[in-house]
């Protein structure tokens, strides 16, 4: 049966904006006093709401909102890593102590201990860890997660991985990657090559026959991959029908021009980028993923969002939620703090966690609250948008609904 939702006192559509560069305010689609009418999980019109009422009067049930909400897609985290087992809070402490990244990784930290502890980890445990994380992202308004693995880092672990986020128990939908090419594992004896070509001639082959993933991805960095070895496997995988995804820039540039070489999905991470490698992206079709709980937790400079979208780099902002570098993994503080640093537009922000991350993830059917679009929308309590990210993150959303129906209330947030 079909459904009338509202009225919301605005209804943000993030329809009809540009796909590349900066973003006004006076962009945005609002429709005041909106309504969004759902059937069978999917939009099938938005408007004024008693228009909508009296249109399909009769026809439709009324999902009442009573106070001032406003409604807005359902936000996309695209990159996370929230399949893991363990902590990682004694590298954090090393880190406030003085030591680097790279540096804690060469003590045997790093990814290295999440590795030792996802291993020991069974594929019921693994699930039921992404589970809880993807439903406290849910509860957060984050409706889609792209979730990799990268911690089992050989074929049987990396299989395990995928398909617990496979088993994961969530109403959230859940976009696997496979990043078995995280790092080369240390009881790996062989060189890179020996060890991405592994992975291509047997667990891709596995993943694919499966089905437990279409994408993958490659950590092209100093203590990770170089890029001639990315490269190559990159190609390997494109040819095998993966669409391909770059970590990259982090600490040493490199990726984003593999990125746009290969023509990659998107590339992410970019806090090293400068001038050269942000031209070359706003010439491609890549998105930049940008990752500022990666820059909190490391407490390194955040990646130019700013120049990027001058350029006309298509941005999008995701949490990068790991246990090592963002441990955070709020999606909504962390935009809107890299906002108030970068200074995004509130158009800017939102569209990199709403229909610019769906184009990092190959979505056509999401990020948008328009006809045909699957039904997910996150409510606030607030009379206007801008009060959203007018609290960084500490307003949180009263009503989300998933492919139209509703998951989270005021009532159920107060208990």
């Amino acid at each position: 049966m079909q459904k009338l939702i509202g009225p919301f006192k605005q209804v943000l559509t993030m329809n009809n904006l540009p796909s590349k560069g900066a973003i006004s305010d006076d962009m945005l689609e609002i429709i005041e006093q909106g309504g969004i009418v759902v059937e069978n999980d999917k939009i099938i019109e938005i408007g004024d709401f008693q228009q909508l009422n009296e249109k399909y009067e009769g026809r439709t049930e009324i999902e009442l909102i009573e106070r001032e909400m406003v409604a807005l897609p359902g936000f996309i985290d695209c990159h996370t890593h929230i399949c893991w087992a363990g902590s990682r809070s004694g590298d954090y402490a090393k880190r406030l102590s003085g030591k680097s990244y790279l540096e804690i990784a060469k003590e045997g930290g790093g990814i290295d201990s999440t590795v030792k502890q996802t291993r020991q980890a069974s594929v019921e445990k693994l699930s039921a860890l992404t589970t809880e994380r993807a439903n406290t992202m849910l509860q957060n308004g984050v409706t889609t997660i792209e979730v990799k693995s990268g911690y089992g880092l050989n074929i049987p672990d990396e299989l395990k991985m995928l398909n617990a986020i496979k088993e994961a128990d969530t109403l959230a939908d859940l976009i696997p990657t496979c990043l078995a090419a995280h790092i080369k594992p240390k009881d790996f004896n062989g060189t890179q090559q020996e060890y991405l070509d592994l992975i291509v001639n047997e667990l891709l082959l596995e993943v694919q026959k499966n089905k437990l993933a279409s994408r993958v991805d490659i950590f092209v960095e100093e203590g990770a991959f170089d890029v001639d070895n990315a490269r190559k496997y990159l190609q390997k995988a494109k040819a095998l029908g993966f669409d391909l995804l770059v970590h990259g820039d982090q600490f040493n540039t490199g990726g984003s021009a593999l990125s746009v070489e290969l023509q990659a999905l998107s590339v992410d991470h970019l806090e090293s980028s400068k001038e050269y490698e942000i031209e070359q992206l706003a010439k491609s079709d890549v998105v930049a993923t940008v990752l500022p709980g990666a820059s909190l937790g490391l407490g390194i400079p955040f990646a130019a969002a700013r120049k990027m979208l001058d350029s006309g780099v298509c941005v999008a902002i995701a949490s990068d939620w790991n246990p090592g570098s963002a441990p955070n993994g709020d999606l909504l503080m962390q935009a809107s703090v890299l906002g108030a640093y970068e200074r995004l537009s509130m158009a800017e922000t939102l569209a990199a966690i709403t229909e610019r991350a769906a184009k990092a993830l190959k979505l056509k059917d999401r990020g948008i609250l328009k006809e045909g679009n699957i039904a997910d929308i996150v409510a606030f309590s607030a009379n206007d948008f801008s009060e959203i990210l007018y609290r960084q993150g500490a307003l949180k959303p009263v009503r989300v609904w998933k492919k139209g129906k509703p998951l989270l209330s005021s009532q159920q947030r107060r208990e």
